[in-house]
């Protein structure tokens, strides 16, 4: 196989974690950034036009809602905005929801008003943003993201885990069954963004995050032979998995903000232990809990936690990870991993 340069992206609500991987280099000399998130962006620019009184149209594709609190304060102010039908599921799967904001439903931006672009993946700005770096534009680009999922008229609590349910009951919990090269059809920002990216593989941030672990020699290693916990602990959601085999057993998620420490570990012990019910978690605001009956068979005590919010278990019994030697690029390892494993 030739040399191939690969951009990935792990595309938060605060900032993308970007790491230029070049397969003929060594991986410590391989260009990485932390940039501000799309959605930041997006916010910044609804911000300028109000002040500057302009009226606004966004358009473009299904993207993250991380512009949403600034919309709906400029919107309280009395921005007049209207959006294309397609970015208005960044917003809400309800469409009556949206309108509810005080946003008008257009196919076509109203004259006068400045229009916006909704994307997480931009080829104009990469393309850009690389060639001021120096780098030609990747002939692979692996991309993640949280997706909630299309589940019109149901919970996006409960319809997020229906996701994580039919990965575990009709895939078998496979590992590489965590990337794709065409999400399933519920997913639709990982749909928008597959379309954006062009050649290359989409995943959800949580599967990302648990392939960085398994980037990790060592802990892939365990894994295979007596079963792990893995953790990631974001800055909204929390979300474990049992890992045995190349295969998941047992997936938890929840809302960081109403966990702490103490709370969380107990969560943890219960979930590897088989004892954590699904409506226990759902009943807190979280997501959801399922757990295989192939992991009453372990009892997946090497513990392993990353993320930006991972300092919540520090002083209990669980290794804190560094993929590649930095945390913060590892979702972009775990979307390598996950290539690594399906090409």
């Amino acid at each position: 196989m030739t040399d191939q340069n690969i951009l990935c992206l792990d595309i938060g609500s605060g900032t993308q974690d970007v790491l230029y991987f070049m397969s003929g280099r060594e991986l410590e000399n391989c260009p990485k950034f932390v940039l501000p998130s799309p959605a930041l962006g997006t916010a910044k620019r609804i911000e300028e036009l109000h002040r500057a009184g302009r009226s606004i149209y966004l358009y473009g594709r299904n993207m993250g809602g991380g512009f949403y609190r600034v919309l709906k304060k400029c919107l309280g102010q009395g921005l007049q905005a209207a959006i294309h039908p397609e970015a208005a599921y960044s917003l809400s799967d309800s469409m009556e929801a949206v309108k509810g904001m005080g946003l008008e439903i257009s196919a076509h931006c109203p004259e006068g008003y400045a229009p916006v672009y909704l994307a997480d993946f931009d080829p104009g700005f990469w393309g850009s943003f690389l060639a001021q770096a120096g780098l030609s534009y990747p002939e692979m680009i692996l991309a993640c993201a949280q997706d909630h999922g299309f589940h019109p008229g149901a919970s996006n609590r409960l319809g997020r885990f229906e996701i994580w349910k039919k990965f575990l009951l009709q895939s078998s919990g496979h590992v590489q069954r965590l990337i794709f090269s065409r999400p399933p059809a519920e997913m639709t920002r990982l749909i928008s963004l597959k379309e954006s990216i062009g050649a290359g593989f989409v995943a959800d941030t949580g599967a990302a995050a648990l392939l960085g672990a398994l980037f990790v020699p060592e802990v892939e290693e365990l894994a295979r032979n007596r079963g792990i916990c893995v953790v990631n602990v974001g800055n909204s959601h929390t979300i474990a998995f049992l890992v045995y085999q190349d295969r998941v057993h047992g997936i938890l998620e929840h809302h960081t903000g109403l966990l702490d420490g103490q709370s969380l570990w107990e969560k943890l012990n219960l979930f590897k232990h088989g004892h954590l019910t699904n409506q226990q978690v759902f009943d807190e605001n979280g997501h959801g809990c399922l757990i295989l009956d192939s992991a009453l068979d372990h009892d997946f005590k090497p513990t392993f936690v990353l993320g930006p919010k991972r300092s919540m278990l520090q002083g209990f019994d669980v290794n804190f990870l560094c993929p590649g030697g930095d945390m913060m690029l590892a979702g972009c390892f775990g979307l390598l991993k996950g290539y690594f494993l399906i090409r």
